[in-house]
Parts: C-alpha cells; sequence; structure tokens
C-alpha cells in the first residue's frame, strides 16, 4: 500500500513537473487555534506522511543584549522535556521512524517533526513534540553542554576569514539594530547566560501568540485542526513579540578591514536591502538574479571571474527578513588582486543600476526562475518551511499561486527603476578581511 501511494506521488509530481499548461500551487488553509496560534494548511494524502513545523518570533533578535540566549534556548528544548531525558526521547522518535529538527535565526526560531500518519508513530512523534514545545526540562547540564558547543563554534569561526568578514559586514550594517548580532552568541555573554534567563525567554516567546503552526501531510482538515490545538493547548496564551526597529539607510560609505594570516582575501559589500513582502520584492529578486543571483552565468560573474579571472566564486543576493535584509555582494580572492576585484564589483554594479537588464537576460531570467519553481515545492518537507514563511511574515495565501505570474509581469524598467531607486553604491559598507599589508 505505501508503495503504490508513493509511486502515485512521483507520477503527479513528474506531471506536474513536466506539463506545458497553467501551473497551480498547493491550495493552502488557514485559521486560529483557541488560544491564538495562526495554522496553515495543506493537504497531501499521496504520501503516509505528516509534516510539522512550528516556528516563533523567537531568533537573535530577540536576544535583548544576552547574545546568544535564543539559541540556546532552542537547542536545549530536545534535550529533554516531559517525562523523557534526552536519550529516551531520541529512542522514542527513533522506535518510529520520525524526525525532530530545530533551529534558529535572527527573525525566527522553530521545531519541526516529520512523522509517519498511521496511528502508533503519528501519536509517538506528535507526543513528544507536544512535550518539546510546552514542557522542555532544561536541565543545568543540558544547558551547560550546548553553551560549551557553542563557545567551541565561536572559537572556530574566529579562525575562518569568511566568517569574520561576514559578522563584521552584519555588524557594520545595521550598527545597534537587533540584526547587527547573529544567534552565535558572543563569548562573554554567552558565558554569562542563566538557566533562569533561559526560562524567562521561553516563557516569554514560546507562546501561542507568538507561534505559526504549518501542517503538511497525510491529514484531512478536521484532523489538521485537533493536531494543531493539541500542538498549542499547553503554551501560554501569551503575546506577540513586539515589533522590531525599522532599519535605517546608510548615510555614508564605511570601508573595513581586518588583517588574516590567510592567502585570500573575502570581500563582502551592501546595505540595507529589503524585506518580506517589500512591494519592490520580486523586481529586486528577478533583477538581481540577473546581476549576481544565478551563478556562473550572472553578470557579476562574468564581470569578476571570467572576464578578469579575479575570483571563483562570486555573487550577490537579497536577504528580505522581517525589517529590511541587506544586500550583499561578495568574492574571495588572493589578497594582491582584493582592490581590483572590488572595484570591478562595484563598476558591474554601477553600470547595472544606469542600464538595467537587457530584454534577452530578462527573458532567461524569467524561464530559469519559474523553470525551476516547481522544483522547490516538490516535496511535503520544502510545502511546509514555505508555509511557515507565509504565516510567520503575512503573506497572502495565495503566494505560492501567484509566485510565476509575479515573475513574469516583472519588466526591465521596473528593475532599472527599483535598482536605482533602491541600491545605492555610494553609501555601501565594504569589509576586507585577508592579509592587509597585501590588500591592495
Amino acid at each position: 500500500m505505501m508503495v503504490e501511494r508513493i509511486g502515485r506521488a512521483v507520477a503527479l509530481t513528474l506531471a506536474l513537473l513536466c506539463s506545458g499548461g497553467a501551473w497551480a500551487g498547493p491550495v493552502i488553509e488557514s485559521w486560529d487555534t483557541p488560544n491564538g496560534a495562526r495554522v496553515l494548511f495543506v493537504g497531501a494524502r499521496e504520501l503516509p506522511m505528516v509534516d510539522v513545523r512550528v516556528v516563533f518570533d523567537a531568533g537573535a533578535a530577540r536576544d535583548g543584549g544576552r547574545h546568544g540566549l535564543a539559541t540556546l534556548t532552542n537547542a536545549t528544548l530536545s534535550d529533554g522535556a516531559g517525562a523523557w531525558d534526552a536519550d529516551r526521547l531520541a529512542e522514542r522518535l527513533d522506535a518510529v521512524g520520525a524526525e525532530l529538527g530545530l533551529g534558529a535565526r535572527r527573525d525566527m526560531a522553530w521545531v519541526s517533526m516529520r512523522s509517519l500518519s498511521e496511528a502508533r508513530p503519528f501519536e509517538v512523534a506528535m507526543e513528544s513534540l507536544e512535550a518539546v514545545l510546552a514542557r522542555p526540562r532544561f536541565a543545568a547540564a543540558d544547558l551547560e553542554r550546548n553553551r560549551k558547543a557553542m563557545l567551541i563554534a565561536l572559537r572556530q569561526s574566529e579562525q575562518n576569514p569568511g566568517a569574520i568578514a561576514k559578522k563584521a559586514f552584519w555588524g557594520a550594517v545595521y550598527g545597534a539594530h537587533p540584526y547587527a548580532r547573529d544567534g552565535a552568541g558572543e563569548r562573554d555573554s554567552l558565558a554569562a547566560i542563566t538557566r533562569d534567563e533561559v526560562l524567562a525567554f521561553h516563557r516569554r516567546f514560546y507562546v501561542a501568540r507568538n507561534a505559526v503552526v504549518a501542517i503538511v501531510g497525510d491529514l484531512e482538515r478536521g484532523a489538521a485542526e485537533a493536531l494543531a490545538e493539541r500542538l498549542t493547548r499547553d503554551l501560554p496564551e501569551g503575546a506577540p513579540a513586539p515589533a522590531l526597529p525599522g532599519v535605517a539607510a546608510l548615510e555614508r560609505s564605511d570601508q573595513r578591514h581586518r588583517q588574516f594570516p590567510s592567502t585570500q582575501s573575502h570581500i563582502y559589500m551592501g546595505q540595507p536591502g529589503m524585506h518580506r513582502g517589500d512591494p519592490d520584492y520580486f523586481t529586486l529578486y528577478v533583477g538581481n538574479h540577473i546581476f549576481g543571483g544565478s551563478g556562473l552565468v550572472s553578470l557579476l560573474s562574468n564581470e569578476v571571474r571570467e572576464q578578469r579571472g579575479l575570483s571563483y566564486s562570486v555573487y550577490s543576493y537579497f536577504a528580505p527578513m522581517r525589517e529590511d535584509g541587506p544586500f550583499i555582494m561578495a568574492a574571495q580572492t588572493q589578497n594582491a588582486k582584493a582592490g581590483e576585484a572590488r572595484r570591478v564589483m562595484r563598476a558591474a554594479l554601477e553600470a547595472y543600476i544606469e542600464n538595467g537588464p537587457t530584454e534577452e537576460q530578462l527573458r532567461e531570467a524569467k524561464q530559469n526562475i519559474t523553470g525551476g519553481f516547481p522544483l522547490n515545492i516538490a516535496s511535503n518537507g520544502k510545502i511546509v518551511e514555505y508555509l511557515a514563511m507565509i504565516g510567520f511574515y503575512g503573506l497572502p495565501l495565495d503566494y505560492l499561486d501567484a509566485f510565476t505570474g509575479r515573475i513574469e509581469a516583472v519588466t526591465r524598467e521596473q528593475i532599472r527603476e527599483a535598482f536605482r531607486r533602491r541600491v545605492r553604491p555610494e553609501r555601501f559598507v565594504t569589509v576586507v578581511v585577508g592579509d592587509g599589508a597585501a590588500a591592495d
């Protein structure tokens, strides 16, 4: 029976990808639980699987000066919950083939579960997820183990020039804004975090009205409603996290060099870019795909890598977040060529802002983006991540349905106008980490 259902699912996916007709995304249903959590659901009966992703506005932007607090809290959730310590919890899930996941970024933190939809494994998986969400133990020994792991990761990152450059770039672009630091924390702040602070963070941010529950899989609507209510019923109702401050535009350029004993220099250049739901999102997304987001065939790669051999890897991207995430251009090059690489990268961007793409470049970009999009949601796991993103950022429920149409509607003039209005190279932050004596 399971083999037959998997076969049907594969056939449906292949038919979708190979069809020349109009593409339609999955039907998304949404409602709120009695205690205020938002739920997004897609029924997918072809496979006997259920994917759940519960997202909280509890990322590193909520650290409040205790850098690393959000990540430490999230990392310890699965180290014992309810009646089970970490080993017993892992054994329960392994016995039924369920997969527990978790993570934290600047905007959000999440806990996920993948399970068979058959009664026994489903019950074990969801009972475990319910405990992890609402009744984590936060044992002192578990917190200390995760703290040490984060400190080790910090020390390792301090030996990585790319990680140093990226961290310095975010700090320079965002200054005193909560986005300035990632979830990895700082040595002093990590060392100072107490168990009481972890408990307080969980009580404040892991609450129903600060949560989005995304469900995809082998369930009817009624069963999905019951599952969402079950997973959130023991969470305090609480309140949504307060709004983050807006991100200020940069007023001037800022160039920073850090010496590092490496043969390669790592370059980061950019500024605040755009937020999720930004009116210019699709225009900037398509425009950047042409400029620096399409790998070796991008304009930026052609100028820096193909024409001049300055860097094997050079790219650009927008990282939209709740508030304006960054626009980043990045490259890795020989120390002696760092200055030239920076100049070529900036000149390529200035030319693109002035001229925009050609019609042929735009047509090829649209074909590439829309042709590949069905693959981005070709599995339940990928769909549930999209649902969590749509719910967390308050995007319209037809986001997936409308995606290809919004891409197709972008014009050359819209790209040129949006890049001229939004991207200001004369105010960029530029960070170079490498052998300072040879950087220029």
